[in-house]
């Protein structure tokens, strides 16, 4: 009996555990899971299962554009979601929506970006010539209700002399935004867990892709298998 309730609370631990983690989102789903209860979400979002010479993909409409969907797993755990539009764009084209996106990413309150990745109209006719590939990453911001409690612990002690306990337990949006600078000052790691990438791709006929990679740092590979 003792076993039992032994392994029962394990059991909860291991739950409690896996549900305080913080982890990158997609359309509001957790990047997260199995890649067929991950698939299953999002045909409830509207995406439907599509098929080309080439592979099977989800596809639909993100963002006011139709996009494809191509779900990354790793030890059949789902660890990115890549966005791709599904109808290439010319080069100036490209660019012009790029620099929409990157606009649309910097006024979002669901986003901290690092820097200003607009590209400037004097490339416009460069692109195709460059080497480098055009990507932007951005950051989830973090969930202050799922901070363990060393972090709870630092942020109380920094915000001591400003806010009071009462109002850091139930915090403004102005206070959620200060106990997250404090959070990530001191736990870089929380943040860079939670990437979001944008990059240029180029296909055929000179035809370039916008892809979106929501990415799950928990989950990707970091070498462990070498």
């Amino acid at each position: 009996m003792k076993k039992l309730i032994s392994c029962c609370i394990v059991a909860l631990l291991s739950v409690a555990m896996f549900a305080q983690k913080d982890v990158t989102t997609f359309l509001g789903i957790p990047v997260d899971g199995s890649k067929t209860e991950m698939k299953k979400k999002l045909i409830e979002k509207g995406f439907a299962e599509t098929q080309d010479e080439y592979s099977k993909y989800l596809s639909g409409e993100f963002n006011g554009a139709y996009v494809s969907i191509y779900i990354g797993t790793n030890k059949n755990k789902v660890y990115r979601i890549t966005v791709r539009q599904l109808i290439g764009r010319s080069e100036k084209s490209t660019i012009e929506r790029y620099n929409t996106l990157v606009g649309q990413f910097m006024k979002n309150k669901r986003y901290i970006a690092l820097k200003d990745y607009t590209i400037p109209k004097d490339e416009y006719v460069f692109l195709s010539s460059k080497e480098e590939r055009y990507e932007a990453v951005y950051y989830q911001v973090p969930d202050i209700t799922k901070f363990n409690a060393a972090t709870l612990a630092k942020i109380k002690e920094e915000l001591k002399g400003k806010y009071t306990p009462e109002q850091i337990s139930n915090p403004t949006e102005e206070i959620k935004k200060e106990m997250i600078d404090v959070a990530t000052k001191n736990d870089a790691e929380m943040l860079s867990m939670k990437p979001v990438y944008m990059y240029i791709s180029r296909g055929e006929y000179d035809r370039y892709y916008i892809n979106i990679s929501y990415v799950n740092e928990y989950n990707r590979a970091h070498g462990e298998d070498l």
